[in-house]
């Protein structure tokens, strides 16, 4: 089953319809109310592109202005509340999302398939450094959970636990391929090292390359 295709694929607009199920709001209160909950760390927020969502929901059907406010001199502020329409979309939206896992594209993957370019020792000296900003990274998310959870209910919490799930995951991959880079049991790691320093593709490599165009 495959998450169904949406009139707005930015996850930003799915955020912002699931806030105004709550009150309508103006977009700066919007932007401000994502920030404060954190939502910012698992959503990209900035004041141009918040507005260009509002303006598309709109467009689509899914918020409309509930509210002109007018306050002596100051600028009329716009606020938008959710449709019936936005909020059907908001809750088959999300509910695809936790459902049903989507291919996504991380850049760290997209280094890996083409690591091949540089020499293993640099890629050993490379990984390492990764290794220790993720090893800082997740002390860091680790200690601002403890106080966190001082606070908050574990509910809300439960996209930042994901973030440093993920963060200790990769850290513990990336040990073990350094393990396997150190040692030299990663196959194929000498074949990659005699690329490097004679030019020659080996032959090996060159065999796999083959089967893969014939597949």
């Amino acid at each position: 089953m495959a998450v169904r295709r949406r009139k707005l694929s930015n996850p930003l607009a799915l955020a912002v319809m699931v806030l105004l199920m709550e009150k309508s709001m103006h977009p700066y209160e919007i932007a401000q109310t994502l920030r404060r909950r954190g939502k910012d760390s698992s959503t990209k927020i900035n004041y141009g592109s918040l507005y260009t969502v509002v303006q598309n929901l709109e467009k689509h059907g899914l918020v409309e202005v509930a509210e002109v406010q007018r306050q002596g001199n100051r600028p009329e502020r716009t606020l938008y509340g959710i449709t019936e329409a936005g909020r059907e979309e908001a809750t088959e939206w999300l509910s695809d999302l936790l459902a049903v896992p989507a291919r996504e594209y991380p850049i760290f993957e997209t280094a890996l398939s083409l690591v091949g370019v540089l020499h293993p020792d640099d890629v050993t000296r490379l990984l390492e450094e990764r290794l220790s900003r993720l090893e800082v990274q997740v002390a860091s998310a680790r200690g601002a959970l403890e106080k966190l959870y001082e606070t908050l209910p574990r509910l809300f919490l439960v996209e930042t636990e994901y973030q440093a799930h993920m963060v200790e995951a990769q850290a513990e991959w990336v040990r073990g391929l350094l393990r396997e880079l150190n040692d030299g049991s990663l196959p194929g790691v000498e074949a990659w090292r005699t690329f490097h320093e004679t030019g020659e593709t080996p032959p090996e490599f060159q065999d796999l390359e083959d089967r893969h165009i014939e597949q």
